[in-house]
């Protein structure tokens, strides 16, 4: 009788101690084949079970996300409004969180959600049916003991704290079963102006981000239930609070995850026309006033919603100031667009460098490989360039710059075309390699300027240690970003290029490209206003004035300062000098100030930034905190040491009745790579079932594998 050989270990080699038989291996094949046989029908029956009882018992068709023992539960639905007043250069923002409660269990929702990368959220509501309860501005720790006393209680609470300057969490305790509660924000923002065209963002959802590090072993932090899908690691001490677990829009019940938005505009001057790169609008002219809604009603959270109005011709503001009068102060905000055209280009040197992460995957690589095209295009003789992609490593085009002939160009564009996606966000050595500066011997080197062009979604998680990076490493070079994608992380793009004395531009859609892409290149090309100096009347009012040292200014961009401490009267005197040398002189008059509101919120965030750019000095966190805290309060606005907490004072949840943990998730950012999703599971256990049904059919298989392999 033959026998075979099967006692090989996993590396191959045999011990030649033990065989089974022909008749003992067609036994075990067909015990194994009848076993999984019957785990198929097995889990066919449980799946079916589970789809009848969803559909005749409450929640059917619902979100439904696992625990951390494996169970499914209803997850808690998200509705949201938007109610948004241009006024001038700020906007002001009414925002309404529903969150529904869908389940039968006592629930606590939590919920990761981004905001303007500039925003100051200064106000919070808890609305429980007819009642509200106004929230408080207190310190951190203790907003976070007053919620966490009020959830224990069973009393109905609500707390908002800041994650970065764009990401925020609301935390719900004691949503009773089958009810609604509602969390009210409100917070301001500065509208951007560009080169004629206003601006306003609003952000929606948030790319996954990368959190480079090791994961930290903390013993103290509880691991039973976490409200995202990343660990603290030693470079992202706070990675689960700011990792969301995103789901695909389909995977949400209808009314689920959408918005209503509502913009009403009053730029101080006649609109001409009101458009969007993202998403169809429908606006209504009343006079000088524009109503903006989107033209399809409700928007799903998908992506970050774009609004540009520009003047009517010849509307176009130079100038402009705005005045508010704040607890016996005086807040002045002004504006200015210095006009300055023509010029001649100079030479440069161009360091392209390239995301190619996983994050890019899908519509992202598509924007920037024609970013980067479109870049590589403008290069002109003379100058020198270089490209470098990064995800889990980096890699470079060419050792060093190389100039910019037919040869290179024509090398570098068959490059950029095959660009792709995968991996990590390892941005630092990417970094490291663009900012450093090798020696060359071509003489006319020292007089190009040097410019890095910073291609990215910007979804990591360690903006800070990058920021100090980019100072560090900064020299003479300039860095310039591009935001890619539908949801990019335009807080780490703006204060990337503000700290690397460069410019930044976003791209939400591929059709808009060679367009925005071009306005940025076109001042990368232009002179620049540098070593800009103000004069305020008061000179001694001047160290409460921001930004306190204006960075380099390029054609188009408006200068935007705000002071406290000086009345409406003099006039605000501004020099600087221009490419060739010759000196650049232009006067305000601020006693035209027309009225503001929250002028002193602008402000405080302006101060509030100038403290925390200390760490990238040296100053260390307690020094911050003790600086920052105070002024928080007294503005009531949120930040890493300040949060606002809502509390009812009556409790609602019975004694005995648990209450369970939910992370409301955020929907995938439209144009994303499915292997972006970042959640443990939707819907039915489908998933795992058919896992578990493969694992059953392994055994036959690995048996019949052997049987090949018999031997006499």
């Amino acid at each position: 009788m033959r026998a075979v050989d099967w006692s090989s270990d996993w590396s191959g080699k045999s011990s030649g101690k033990t065989t089974f038989t022909r008749r003992q291996l067609r036994l075990v094949q067909g015990i194994s084949l009848w076993l999984a046989v019957i785990l198929f029908f097995v889990l066919q029956s449980v799946a079916a079970q589970a789809s009848e009882r969803g559909a005749d018992e409450p929640g059917a068709g619902e979100l439904r996300m696992t625990t951390p023992n494996g169970q499914f539960e209803t997850a808690t639905l998200l509705r949201t409004d938007y109610r948004v007043r241009v006024s001038g250069l700020l906007a002001d923002t009414r925002l309404r969180q529903d969150f529904q409660n869908t389940s039968t269990d006592w629930r606590e929702g939590t919920y990761v959600f981004p905001l303007p990368e500039k925003a100051s959220l200064y106000a919070m509501q808890l609305r429980i049916g007819e009642r509200v309860i106004v929230g408080e501005i207190k310190t951190r720790g203790d907003a976070r003991k007053t919620y966490e006393k009020a959830k224990t209680e069973g009393k109905q609470a609500a707390h908002v704290e800041q994650q970065r300057p764009n990401l925020f969490t609301t935390r719900v305790a004691n949503i009773p079963p089958g009810e609604t509660v509602t969390v009210e924000l409100r917070y301001q923002q500065a509208v951007d102006y560009q080169s004629g065209e206003f601006e306003l963002r609003l952000p929606t959802t948030m790319t996954p981000r990368y959190m480079p590090g090791t994961p930290i072993d903390d013993p103290e932090r509880p691991v039973t239930w976490r409200q995202g899908w990343a660990v603290p690691t030693t470079e992202v001490a706070d990675a689960d609070a700011i990792s969301p677990f995103t789901v695909n829009s389909q995977d949400v019940p209808a009314g689920s995850h959408r918005a209503h938005v509502e913009l009403t505009l009053n730029a101080g001057l006649p609109i001409a026309n009101v458009v969007s790169p993202t998403h169809a609008l429908k606006p209504e002219w009343q006079g000088e006033q524009v109503t903006v809604v989107p033209q399809s009603g409700d928007i799903a959270m998908d992506r970050d919603l774009v609004v540009r109005w520009t003047p009517k011709r010849g509307q176009a503001p130079a100038a402009a100031v705005f005045h508010e009068r704040w607890q016996d102060e005086d807040y002045l905000l002004t504006l200015l667009v210095p006009g300055l055209n023509g010029g001649q280009s100079v030479p440069r040197e161009m360091i392209f460098v390239m995301d190619t992460s996983g994050s890019m995957a899908g519509e992202s690589i598509r924007q920037a490989r024609s970013a980067l095209l479109a870049g590589l295009d403008t290069l002109k003789s003379g100058d020198r360039f270089n490209i470098i992609e990064f995800n889990s490593e980096t890699h470079a085009l060419f050792g060093q710059a190389q100039p910019a002939d037919t040869a290179y160009l024509n090398q570098a564009r068959q490059y950029a075309r095959g660009l792709q996606a995968n991996g990590g966000t390892e941005m630092a050595p990417a970094l490291d390699r663009a900012l450093r500066i090798r020696k060359s011997s071509d003489e006319a080197s020292t007089k190009r300027v040097r410019q890095v062009v910073f291609i990215t979604d910007g979804a990591v998680g360690n903006e800070r240690a990058l920021y100090q990076q980019i100072q560090d490493q900064l020299g003479h070079s300039r860095l310039f970003t591009v935001g890619i994608g539908s949801a990019p992380n335009m807080y780490f793009m703006r204060e990337a290029a503000r700290i690397g004395r460069g410019t930044f531009t976003s791209v939400s859609d591929i059709n808009e490209v060679a367009s925005q892409l071009g306005t940025l290149f076109s001042k990368m090309a232009a002179p620049v206003l540098v070593d800009i100096q103000t004069h305020w009347p008061d000179d001694e009012a001047a160290g409460e004035a921001f930004p306190a040292k204006p960075g380099d200014l390029f054609r188009g961009e408006p200068l935007i300062m705000v002071t406290r401490g000086i009345a409406p009267a003099g006039d605000l005197e501004l020099t600087g000098v221009l490419p060739d040398g010759s000196s650049w002189q232009q006067s305000l008059p601020l006693s035209g100030a027309a009225p503001g509101q929250g002028l002193h919120r602008y402000w405080a965030r302006q101060k509030i930034d100038e403290i925390t750019d200390q760490r990238l000095h040296g100053v260390s966190e307690d020094q911050i905190r003790e600086q920052v805290t105070p002024l928080a309060l007294a503005h009531s606005l949120t930040t890493p040491y300040t949060s606002f907490v809502a509390v009812d004072k009556t409790p609602v949840r019975p004694v005995g009745e648990s209450l369970k943990k939910d992370a409301v998730p955020s929907l995938l950012p439209a144009g994303s790579s499915q292997k972006m999703i970042r959640y443990p599971q939707t819907a039915t256990p489908s998933l795992a079932l058919i896992v578990i049904g493969l694992a059953g059919l392994m055994p036959a298989f690995a048996v019949l594998m052997l049987r090949r392999r018999r031997v006499a």
